[in-house]
């Protein structure tokens, strides 16, 4: 019955996609629109430049739109940064107000924005080098992000593609100088207009200026910007506005566009499969060969045909032996009960339309602030497991729990900043905004996870069904594929197998800048790889007590948690045939935040697969007749 349970919530749960996936974008209610009138002014905010290609990535790093370097056009009065959340500063949004003057359905052509003074060598270099590095500037208009039309190439299907180059490289560089900007507006009774699209297309003109004016002639050479310092860039823009039918409550759907969705199925299908394929072998050795076991473990003993202890009875004293380091096995498993919590909360949030992409930066920031608040969780199971395997240092634990992989975490996006501020990125993360996520460290997270310790060294020991032996017993020699490093990494191979299609999307929009909105796939995918590190590690973990080896714990860890290392040799797959990265700087940057998600990633599976072993443990040992 519990076998039908789970294949029938398997399938509760694949239905549930086909809804989830097929929903359009919606806001939440409180969330309100903008309504202007015409000639009101609309703001144009810009963000950072971020590299972006079709095919291969060169760069990882983003730079401020108003860096020093760039020359572009100012505001009289000076730039201002506008006030942004905690999650979009920490994924490098640096919003600022910029000198474009848009009225609401006034339309503007060939108007002047600026003309810069001579531009030195070194500076034209740096532009020159960043067209060739194929880097995008970003608007942002009423929330919207300005994108210009792509052709998925598979589907034919047109869609908005954010950002818009900062030139054209056919050999030498071309600037592009002048920005095309068409609003799109749903109009309302009473004149009310809603911006609901925006988009910007960029050209690369030799535009002069007479009496005053600039002459914008489309025909016109493109523009090259010499590297001898003596360039002036003359900066032109035109406006229109466009009607269209989109509602604002839809105005994200044509930005949400998923790039051939049947992978995306693939990969779910492809991920079922293997949790309904492991299933019916853990079904099998459940409701067959531990069936048998456990009836002839129980067996009569004045009966003469029964046989003597076998199997994995013979180990019923030595398997629930303390392992090596349990204060680092408890921690470990505390941590990856944190990020587990915290990943299942903030996909939920996000599928049920919390997280919108309206909501720039809510993602980063709903994930920062469940972090730290199910730090509770952490001191609470690593307390547990601890107390469990007789450790005595509870302060030490408690100390760990509360800081071994916050510090972890902070110690290296610290050393990577530097990294950003010394290639003045903008994707630094500034030296408030570093000093306010240590504080509500220290002021959320550090004494919730320990008052998590507390409740869990007051609750009584986790009682084992079985008494341990003093003396350990001898653990034969074991075939090839059952010692732990082949059957670790044979058996992280399937966990690894259920999510790294989603993989790839994910990839694809971290470090191309694209907007990830197949939620409800990954939502799913996340399931599956729950279920299917607790399979795995269950699978294994009977046929290990079947050749009389007990060391189950660190092996039920690390046969999940290698999902970690085959992510980050995945991650060096995609570097070599996604990027073309030449710079030490990106490289180091890239393998550090790979580093980091492949860390997260296995403590995450990791400890999934080895509190599954243990309750499989506690309940077959819990079915046998012990002297």
């Amino acid at each position: 019955m519990k076998l039908l349970t789970k294949a029938g919530s398997t399938v509760s749960l694949f239905l549930l996609a086909l809804g989830i996936s097929q929903t359009s974008a919606f806001y939440l209610p409180g969330v309100a629109p903008n309504d202007y009138t015409d000639n009101v002014h609309v703001p144009l905010y810009v963000n950072t430049l971020t590299p972006t290609s079709n095919q291969q990535l060169k760069s990882v790093l983003a730079f401020d739109y108003y860096d020093p370097r760039f020359h572009f056009c100012q505001p009289e009065d000076g730039p201002k940064q506008q006030s942004e959340s905690l999650g979009s500063i920490l994924f490098g949004d640096r919003i600022f107000n910029s000198p474009f003057e848009l009225f609401m359905g006034k339309n503007e052509q060939c108007k002047l924005l600026c003309k810069t003074s001579a531009i030195p060598e070194d500076d034209a270099k740096f532009i020159n080098e960043r067209i060739a590095d194929t880097y995008a500037l970003n608007f942002v208009v009423d929330g919207l992000p300005a994108a210009h039309i792509a052709k998925d190439e598979r589907t034919g299907d047109e869609y908005y593609n954010i950002g818009i180059r900062l030139g054209e490289n056919d050999g030498t560089a071309a600037l592009n100088n002048h920005y095309s900007i068409n609003i799109e507006y749903h109009e309302l009774p009473g004149n009310k207009k809603r911006v609901v699209g925006v988009l910007v297309s960029g050209s690369s003109r030799n535009t002069q200026i007479k009496d005053g004016k600039p002459v914008c002639d489309p025909n016109t050479p493109a523009f090259h910007l010499k590297e001898d310092g003596s360039s002036e860039v003359v900066y032109t823009y035109s406006v229109s506005w466009t009607p269209s039918s989109t509602v604002w409550a839809t105005r994200w759907d044509n930005y949400l566009h998923v790039v051939d969705p049947s992978i995306h199925w693939f990969s779910l299908v492809n991920s079922i499969v293997i949790v309904l394929f492991l299933t019916g072998m853990v079904g099998m050795i459940l409701l067959r060969a531990l069936h048998k076991d456990i009836s002839r473990y129980n067996a009569v003993e004045a009966q003469e045909d029964v046989q003597e202890d076998y199997g994995w009875k013979l180990v019923h004293g030595d398997v629930f032996r303390a392992p090596a380091r349990p204060m680092l096995l408890s921690v470990m498993v505390g941590s990856g009960c944190q990020l587990v919590a915290m990943a299942a909360l903030t996909l939920v949030f996000a599928v049920l339309g919390f997280l919108s992409p309206s909501n720039r930066g809510a993602l980063a920031t709903v994930m920062v602030i469940f972090f730290m608040i199910f730090g509770s969780i952490s001191g609470f199971v690593s307390a547990r497991i601890y107390k469990m395997n007789g450790g005595e240092q509870w302060k030490l634990n408690i100390l760990l729990a509360a800081t071994m992989l916050p510090g972890i975490l902070m110690t290296t996006f610290s050393g990577l900043n530097f990294f950003l501020i010394g290639s003045k990125s903008s994707g630094a993360v500034p030296f408030g905004t570093m000093v306010a996520v240590i504080g509500i460290w220290l002021l959320i997270s550090v004494p919730l996870s320990a008052m998590g310790s507390y409740f869990g060294f007051r609750k009584g020991k986790i009682e084992h069904p079985v008494r341990t032996n003093q003396i350990p017993r001898q653990v034969p020699d074991q075939p090839f594929y059952l010692r732990p490093l082949p059957s670790i990494f044979m058996g992280a191979i399937l966990p690894f197998g259920s999510i790294f299609l989603e993989l790839y999307f994910i990839m694809n929009s971290i470090w191309f800048h694209r907007i990830y909105y197949g939620i409800g796939f990954l939502f799913l995918v996340f399931v599956v790889l729950i279920l299917t590190c607790s399979e795995v590690t269950i699978l294994l973990c009977y046929f290990h007590l079947c050749s009389e080896d007990y060391h189950w714990s660190w092996r039920a860890f690390m046969t999940a948690g290698a999902a970690g290392l085959y992510v980050f040799l995945y991650s060096t797959l995609y570097y070599f045939t996604k990027l073309d990265i030449n710079s030490i700087t990106s490289t180091v940057l890239y393998f550090g935040y790979s580093g980091i998600i492949s860390l997260l990633c296995s403590l995450l599976t990791g400890s999934v697969g080895y509190l599954a072993c243990l309750v499989f443990l506690q309940k077959i040992f819990a079915s046998i007749k012990v002297d």
